[in-house]
Parts: structure tokens; C-alpha cells; sequence
């Protein structure tokens, strides 16, 4: 088996249905970095939700296995799954902790029997999905937001929300406060950028660093590697 990774959007919403196989050691030490994002994800007999990291995590287990997932927008997993984001931050916690554990056992047999995994899980999400109904827009915009670089005091002041409430609306939706995130999507913004060649610097800038020093501090601290580095894997 060859380690391979693909993804496409999903039915719901601003979702991403991604599939990956690990074949070997090399596969395995791929790290996943904080995106601000929560998963769920089947692998081969387990159903668990990654949640909002604020590190880089290894991206498998070492042996040869397959998974599926939903990747969902910011700010909007926890209303599918009924778990605030922060009681899930840097963790990978299985369903059956957070559901009852009959049910996540039926969800993850259905899932390991179905001819198309991701799929299965898919549909699982959609139908999560339409029982809470629409994100809050406002939540929405501030993730929208953030990620396209504005600053913090701009965001509290256009959706009219008090620093307080804004910190603890951010904890139970994304999983940490504003300055956290708004820094997870900087460093996303900055990655996108380094990926399409756009030399570091000039990057870095783009992004919303104050120099290209200030970027590979941030990419040092949220990652434990380098922008190099990363653009290799």
C-alpha cells in the first residue's frame, strides 16, 4: 500500500471530505498543523473527532491503515456534535466518550461495512448537519474575518460583541479565544502563499507578519519545525 492523500468539498457547508492512507513510517510522521478547524474521522474500526489544535500533531499511527474525514469549517462542529470546541482542544477524543456508546458503536460499524467509507461518513455529517440547523452567521463573520487578517479590536467592534463575550463565544465555537485564532489562520495564510512560491519574505508580509523572522518564530512555536521544512512534506 502507498500512503496517498486526496479531499474535495463536502455536502455540508464549508465541510472538506478528505481520505489518506498511511503505508509506512514516512506517511505517518506527516504532521497535521492547527487550522482552526475540528474533524471527524473513521479509521478501520474507530469513529473519533480531532479538535481544534494549537500544535502540529503526527498524522498517523505507523502502520498501514485507512482513514476518511469531514473536515468542518471553523466555528461550526460544535453545533453538529453538541460538545463545546475548548472541552476538545488538542485532543483526538473518541465518539462513544462524547455520545452514548451504542450509538457510536452503530455509527462506526455502518461506516467500517460501507463499500465507500468516506461516504458514509458524509452522510453522517450532512444529516448531523441538518439536525442543528445553519452556524451562527455571527460566528461565521468572525472566523471569515480573522482569517482574511483583520485584527481583533476591528472584529469585536463589527459584530458589536464585548471583549469578554467575544473571548468566550470564541472558547465554546473554535475551541480558543480570538488571538489564538486569528494566529492559526495567519499562519495558514502565510503557508498558502509559501506553497504557490511566493518567496518567504514577501509572504511573510502578505500575511500579516511584521518580517520574515517574525513568520518562522510563529511557524517554530505553533509547529516545532520550519517553513522549509514544511513546504517538503
Amino acid at each position: 500500500m502507498s500512503g496517498a492523500y486526496e479531499e474535495r468539498a463536502a455536502r455540508v457547508p464549508g465541510a472538506t471530505v478528505w481520505t489518506r492512507t498511511v503505508a509506512d513510517a514516512t506517511d505517518a510522521a506527516a504532521l497535521v498543523l492547527p487550522d482552526g478547524c475540528m474533524d471527524l474521522i473513521w479509521s478501520e474500526g474507530r469513529l473519533f473527532v480531532a479538535g481544534p489544535d494549537t500544535r502540529a500533531h503526527p498524522g498517523g499511527a505507523g502502520e498501514d491503515r485507512r482513514y476518511a474525514g469531514i473536515r468542518f469549517a471553523p466555528g461550526t462542529a460544535p453545533g453538529y456534535l453538541g460538545v463545546p470546541a475548548h472541552e476538545l482542544r488538542d485532543t483526538r477524543a473518541e465518539l462513544a466518550d462524547l455520545w452514548s456508546g451504542a450509538e457510536a458503536r452503530r455509527l462506526t460499524e455502518r461506516i467500517d461495512a460501507a463499500a465507500d467509507p468516506a461516504a458514509a461518513l458524509e452522510a453522517l455529517a450532512a444529516r448531523l448537519a441538518g439536525a442543528a440547523g445553519p452556524p451562527d452567521p455571527l460566528l461565521g463573520h468572525v472566523a471569515r474575518a480573522l482569517g482574511a487578517g483583520r485584527t481583533v479590536t476591528e472584529v469585536a467592534a463589527e459584530t458589536g460583541l464585548g471583549a469578554r463575550t467575544l473571548h468566550r463565544r470564541s472558547l465554546a465555537a473554535f475551541g480558543y479565544g480570538p488571538k489564538t485564532l486569528a494566529r492559526v489562520l495567519r499562519l495558514q495564510r502565510a503557508l498558502a502563499l509559501a506553497r504557490a512560491a511566493v518567496p518567504f519574505a514577501e509572504a511573510a508580509a502578505r500575511a500579516g507578519y511584521t518580517d520574515q523572522a517574525h513568520l518562522a518564530r510563529d511557524v517554530r512555536d505553533l509547529t516545532g519545525s520550519t517553513l522549509g521544512r514544511l513546504l517538503l512534506r
